[in-house]
């Protein structure tokens, strides 16, 4: 039951991280093409890299703090 409840925990940490870094690297990556006068549809690859590369490490360290924080005991 443990076990469940942590696995839970580290995948809705997951999910909210790449969530919450998805949507700042969106913000974030639009601000810098426009910053940087990335030309035409290079825009749009600019500013989907940079939300996929803040999603999968916000996810990542979100989800590997729900870890260490399930192996705490209260």
């Amino acid at each position: 039951m443990a076990r469940d409840s942590c696995l839970a925990r580290v995948t809705a940490g997951v999910s909210v991280g790449g969530a919450v870094g998805g949507a700042v690297g969106a913000v974030y990556g639009t601000y810098e093409a426009i910053r940087y006068k990335v030309p035409g549809l290079l825009k749009i690859r600019y500013i989907g890299q940079t939300t996929l590369g803040s999603a999968a490490i916000f996810g990542l360290f979100l989800g590997a703090g729900s870890l260490i924080h399930c192996g705490k005991s209260h």
